[in-house]
This record gives C-alpha cells, sequence and structure tokens, in this order.
C-alpha cells in the first residue's frame, strides 16, 4: 500500500510549484492593473490642471523676470506655460489606462522638435516644465510645488543681473568693407553684445541692421559711429516689441 503512493508524491509536488507560479504571476497582473484606473473623477483633473497651470505661470513669471537675451520671445515663453499643462494632461490619461499609456509612449516617441535653442538657459527652463508637468500629472502636488520654487529661487539668485540696458536696433551705412570692419570693432568695444540681423550689399554701399542694447547715453553712441571713416549714416531704432525691462 505504501508503494502505491509513492509516485503521487512528485505530482502533489509539481502541483504546488504550479499554483505558487500561479499566485506569483496574479499577484504581479493585479499590481500593475490596480495602478490604473479607467475613470478619472473631474474634480481630480481640475486640480492637476489648476496645479499645473499655477506652476507654468510661475516659470512665465520668473522667466520673463530673468530674460538677459537680447531681443525677449513672448511666444517662446507661453510656450512653457503651456507645456507644464499639456504634459500634465497627457500623464494623467497614461495613468489612467495601460493600453494607453503604452500607445501613448509610442506615438510621443516619434515627435521631434525642430526648434533651435540659442540659450542654455531656454534648455533649462524647457526641461523645467516638462518635469513639472510629469510630477504634477502623475499626483505629486508637493514635490511638484516645492521643488519649483527651490529651482526659481536658484535661477533668479544666479541669472538675474542689476544692470538694466534697453534694446535697441542700429542701422548703419557705409561705404566699404575696411569701414564696416572698423564700425564692428567700435561696436564691440562699445557694447556687451550684440547681433548682426541683416547685411544688405550693394554697389558702394554695405547696409548693416544690429541689435544691441545700450544706456541711456544713446545720443552719444550714434554721434561716435556716424563720425567713423566710410560711415555715411547711422540709425538708432528703439525695439519696443516684446520688450523686457
Amino acid at each position: 500500500m505504501n508503494a502505491s503512493l509513492a509516485p503521487l508524491a512528485p505530482l502533489a509536488a509539481t502541483t504546488t510549484t504550479t499554483d505558487s507560479t500561479n499566485n506569483f504571476s496574479d499577484i504581479i497582473k493585479n499590481s500593475v492593473i490596480d495602478n490604473f484606473v479607467s475613470d478619472i473623477s473631474i474634480s481630480k483633473m481640475l486640480i492637476t490642471l489648476g496645479v499645473a497651470f499655477l506652476i507654468g505661470y510661475f516659470i512665465y513669471l520668473l522667466y520673463k523676470r530673468v530674460f538677459s537675451g537680447v531681443l525677449y520671445s513672448k511666444s517662446f515663453n507661453v510656450s512653457l506655460m503651456g507645456m507644464t499643462m499639456i504634459t500634465a494632461t497627457v500623464i494623467i490619461a497614461i495613468n489612467s489606462n495601460l493600453v494607453l499609456s503604452l500607445g501613448m509612449v509610442g506615438a510621443l516617441s516619434i515627435v521631434r522638435f525642430r526648434t533651435p535653442i540659442k540659450d542654455p538657459t531656454d534648455l533649462i527652463f524647457l526641461f523645467w516644465a516638462a518635469v513639472a508637468g510629469i510630477v504634477t500629472g502623475a499626483g505629486f502636488f508637493t514635490l511638484a510645488i516645492i521643488g519649483s520654487i527651490i529651482i526659481g529661487l536658484i535661477l533668479f539668485l544666479f541669472i538675474k543681473h542689476s544692470s538694466i540696458e534697453t534694446p535697441y536696433l542700429l542701422v548703419i551705412n557705409c561705404d566699404s568693407d575696411e569701414s564696416e570692419r572698423e564700425v564692428h570693432s567700435h561696436i564691440t568695444k562699445s557694447v556687451k553684445r550684440y547681433n548682426v540681423k541683416q547685411k544688405t550689399v550693394s554697389a558702394n554701399n554695405i547696409e548693416l541692421t544690429l541689435e544691441l542694447r545700450l544706456d541711456d547715453k544713446v545720443g552719444g553712441f550714434v554721434n561716435t559711429v556716424s563720425d567713423l571713416k566710410g560711415v555715411k549714416n547711422a540709425l538708432l531704432i528703439s525695439y519696443s516689441g516684446d520688450y523686457v525691462s
């Protein structure tokens, strides 16, 4: 009788191992599925988007305040606020559905942005806006708010400069390449930075359009440039568009 029961022992062990494997798989499957909620309450969506808007608006104000480039782009700054809210919306959708999250990852992987980033500081603000949207969409409101405040204070302390200069467009007409080089040499010594926006060359005339920043003594600067050898005339235009003081 004992000999007849002996072959049943390996079968029982195999059944126990299979049950344990199935239970472990079920636990993993349930833990993954439980993290995705098929229905999202309207109150949660409004709160998440509201927090994302406040953080994005904080980024908007800080970028406008600490901007140190030649010409301020309001459209780029608005895109920072929009990126925060859009990223939060995407994360809310990803958290709600497992299939949608996989499809969203595949769709977003083929998106390419071709806008050139001229200033490394702009890249910091772009990454900050995206990360703030991700953290807010995931529901970590405290981390998003405290982290944004700390990052904002650090950027404000290290980027903001005390000097206030007004942006101008300088239009110069000169008669030769030699006079053009003399103009560039003089402007390099007179201002901290400038950009050549346009250059038009015709017979016996070279027209330059430069972006630069000056203090209040603009009259003396124009007179000095006009007195340079080979300069026919110099015109200084105050830029009153997306200007940030």
